[in-house]
């Protein structure tokens, strides 16, 4: 077996785990924490399976499949192609990419600028020019990316959280708040909806194929021994997700004992570091949400870039420019039109990649044959685009109230279910 040494193994996890820590990777923890309290533990269990199990296994599947492409064709090859497109477009340029680049000014910029307010547009263009410019050039050469990211910028973005994780026990809270809400009642419940909304299952299936292209880049050419290198390095990085999502959620169950409960992760999180660090910790809390969102949006950029110059004409440094700059002026002016639509489409095909990938770890198991895969995904994507009619079209008739989950937005899961028992019995004596 062809195997990455230990520091590469490290780096490439790293780099993974860089790729996934995004601005809602920073801020779901912390309110989840804030608002568990005494039951933070239970919530994050829920949490685990969602934001680190489900995401990890679709590295993993991409990288054993060869790409999103091949997983999908066990569906159908034009279901696949129509997906795949869909996929790459909603999570990268039509949305997590110009939200990259806005949010880290929303969230840990803006709020503070004080008298400076009224220029709260002409600051946003310069931090987008600035964020935008270092992630094109991050992107523009993916056989470095471990380079800038794995030895550079993740170490330096988990060396800023540890400094705030220490700076806790220099300058304690009270303790642990009581649970509120859906925490206290059902925990476990919550923090698996809250991991579910991360949606990082969806990011992961474009992130697969930039690792196994690192990996190969390191020097592993046998296509088994890359799925055997993606499962070390996505073991290590789901460990290290585990590690900073816990210390986050710890972070939040104390901070509710002073300031109460947040309006959102982002204000849990901001009260966090000024606790700790007083005024100063304004400029550590813009500089840990821009590594995150830059570490992410050059995941994007560079997936998106390889998928799209290898069904056009145009190359992968071309793509690199258009999609960097589409991004930059969506962030600036027409970013909440753009979220109309999007995030519609991420909604309705989220609920499908999971499918798939269960579907897929489940192949290693038993034979999954495709008539398994065409009736199970058939049934979620009717929920799913049903569900969707109903949150935005029929908003005062619900279409789907009598199935169970409903509530949760995870309508199709029941449905999903049931249909993919059913069809695999029947294959068994077909």
């Amino acid at each position: 077996m062809q195997k990455l040494s230990r520091k590469n193994t490290l780096f490439v996890s790293l780099t993974l785990f860089s790729l996934f820590f995004g601005a809602g990777n920073l801020i779901f923890p912390p309110f989840l924490g804030e608002s568990s309290g005494t039951h933070t533990l239970v919530s994050l269990a829920g949490f685990y399976i969602t934001a680190v199990c489900f995401p990890i296994f679709a590295v993993i599947a991409i990288s054993q499949n060869r790409g999103l492409y091949p997983l999908a064709s066990k569906v159908h090859p034009k279901f696949a192609l129509i997906f795949t497109f869909l996929i790459y477009l909603s999570i990268g340029p039509l949305l997590g990419i110009p939200r990259a680049g806005s949010l880290p000014f929303e969230m840990a910029v803006a709020p503070f600028l004080g008298v400076y307010a009224s220029y709260q547009q002409l600051g946003l263009f310069i931090f987008t020019a600035i964020f935008f410019i270092a992630a094109y050039y991050i992107s523009k050469n993916p056989t470095k990316l471990v380079d800038r990211m794995g030895k550079l910028l993740t170490p330096l973005l988990l060396i800023l959280m540890l400094i705030v994780f220490v700076g806790s026990f220099i300058k304690p809270f009270n303790g642990f708040t009581s649970a509120s809400g859906n925490y206290q009642t059902t925990p476990f419940v919550q923090g698996f909806l809250d991991g579910y909304l991360t949606m990082d299952t969806i990011a992961a299936l474009n992130f697969g194929l930039v690792i196994s292209l690192i990996i190969k880049d390191l020097g592993i050419t046998d296509e088994k021994d890359v799925v055997k290198n993606t499962v070390r390095a996505g073991m290590f990085a789901g460990v290290l997700l585990v590690a900073v999502y816990g210390a986050l959620a710890y972070l939040g169950a104390l901070s509710g004992t002073i300031y109460g409960f947040s309006e959102h992760g982002a204000q849990t999180l901001a009260n966090i570091i000024i606790h700790i660090f007083g005024p100063v910790g304004v400029i550590l809390l813009a500089i840990i949400f821009t590594l995150a969102c830059l570490t992410t949006s050059v995941g994007l950029i560079t997936s998106c870039s390889q998928y799209f110059s290898s069904k056009t004409k145009y190359s992968y440094k071309s793509w690199v420019l258009g999609i960097t700059v589409w991004s930059f002026v969506t962030s600036n002016l027409g970013l909440s039109k753009i979220l109309q639509i999007s995030v519609p489409l991420l909604e309705a095909i989220y609920p499908i990649a999971m499918v798939l990938i269960v579907l897929s770890f489940l192949e290693l198991f038993w034979n999954v044959k495709q008539s398994v895969y065409q009736i199970t995904i058939g049934v979620t994507t009717l929920m799913s685009l049903l569900s969707i009619f109903d949150t935005y079209f029929f908003t005062s008739v619900s279409l789907l109230s009598r199935i169970p989950l409903n509530s949760h937005g995870l309508a199709w899961v029941v449905p999903t279910l049931i249909s993919l028992v059913a069809i695999q019995i029947y294959s068994l004596f077909d």
